[in-house]
């Protein structure tokens, strides 16, 4: 044992250091910069895949593309494996809310309204168009509901709320 005050020498005649109060400092401040470092790593990764269904808001205004967003809708639901496994909104507005008149003789719109009602898509009717074509609720195809502040604002609404948008 070697005199107080002084180290035992080690292999190749170097005496082991103590450890002193900065040495300890200096480990915690390593081992929380390395933590640190996971959790910004981490944070910077891409996002993993979301398990909630993605969410499509379709915008109808044109009357001649009725049956055309219909088809697509439809074929959307197709494509994502069902309608568990996507959530789809359609707001009408303008000369294409008049396809969707509960007393329209176009059997093609009635059967595709149905279908999508059935599978979940949200139908929305502008408020403001229903008020300019004489238009109530019951007028309308089932499974429709008002957009009271208009078409175009349920559309930025459900925007701001991560949907995204398509105008076919």
């Amino acid at each position: 044992m070697p005199p107080i005050g002084q180290r035992e020498q080690g292999e190749g005649g170097v005496a082991p250091r103590p450890m002193t109060g900065p040495d300890r400092r200096n480990i915690f401040k390593s081992i929380l910069a390395i933590g640190t470092g996971i959790v910004a790593a981490k944070a910077a990764s891409p996002a993993r895949a979301e398990t909630a269904s993605p969410k499509v808001v379709y915008h109808l205004a044109d009357l001649e593309k009725v049956a055309f967003v219909l088809g697509n809708i439809r074929n959307h639901i197709a494509g994502m494996g069902g309608p568990d496994k996507v959530r789809i909104a359609l707001v009408v507005h303008g000369p294409a809310l008049k396809a969707f008149r509960g007393g329209t003789p176009n059997l093609a719109t009635k059967s595709d309204v149905a279908d999508a009602s059935a599978a979940g898509v949200e139908l929305h009717a502008c408020r403001h168009t229903m008020e300019a074509q004489k238009l109530t609720l019951g007028d309308l195809l089932p499974g429709f509901a008002v957009a009271e502040k208009g078409a175009v604002v349920k559309l930025a609404e459900l925007q701001g709320q991560g949907w995204a948008y398509l105008r076919p």
